[in-house]
């Protein structure tokens, strides 16, 4: 029989040396670097709001070297203007609550350094209402698999997204990778954005 909890820590394990690359990589990433990036990935995002005209956004302030750059939700709105925006609001047992985004001045600092929007709670379930989720991670590979920083807030997020939502995961150059290790919580997505490739996707990649 497989041995399915050796099989679990070699997974975690392969997790953990594949964060800590890429978290360093990204250290390297000089202020030029990452302004060129976060212009190109929101052109591409950007289209694609674009093209979807979504009702409801969800998506959340980059941080760091994340991809996106820190302007990312005022970026969506001048795209998308007539939509709602909604901004994660990060509960004490790692969850996300949802708020809607009113603008710069509408943002506080959070916990871990997150910047929220302090405007009324929606609840955890509001992402449910999302046609077009945008979200961080490290890694995704071509089947959709999606690597997290490993607190699992947005695997418990995107269990709750609909189906027929879109979502993207916002990446560095050599952030789309061919296979991810995966383990049986990780929630994969429909699509990522890199700089040079732009918005890559796959019919047989799930939310």
């Amino acid at each position: 029989m497989p041995d399915f909890t050796r099989d679990a820590e070699s997974s975690r394990a392969a997790k953990v040396a594949l964060r800590t690359c890429l978290l360093a990589a990204r250290k390297c990433l000089t202020p030029g670097a990452l302004a060129e990036a976060a212009e190109a990935v929101q052109s591409t995002l950007n289209t694609r709001v674009r093209l979807q005209s979504p009702k409801v956004i969800a998506a959340y302030v980059p941080l760091g070297a994340e991809p996106g750059g820190r302007n990312l939700p005022e970026a969506l709105r001048r795209a998308a203007p007539a939509s709602a925006l909604l901004l994660p609001v990060l509960l004490p047992d790692g969850d996300l609550d949802w708020s809607r985004y009113d603008g710069p001045e509408s943002l506080r600092p959070g916990p871990r350094a997150l910047l929220e929007p302090a405007g009324p709670r929606l609840g955890t379930s509001a992402i449910a209402e999302a046609d077009l989720v945008v979200v961080p991670a490290l890694a995704v590979d071509r089947r959709g698999v999606r690597m997290g920083r490993g607190g699992g807030s947005y695997d418990r997020a995107l269990q709750r997204v609909s189906p027929a939502a879109f979502t993207v995961a916002l990446l560095h150059d050599g952030e789309l990778l061919d296979e991810v290790p995966a383990e049986p919580h990780d929630q994969r997505v429909r699509a990522a954005i890199t700089p040079t490739e732009g918005l890559s996707a796959a019919p047989d990649w799930t939310k």
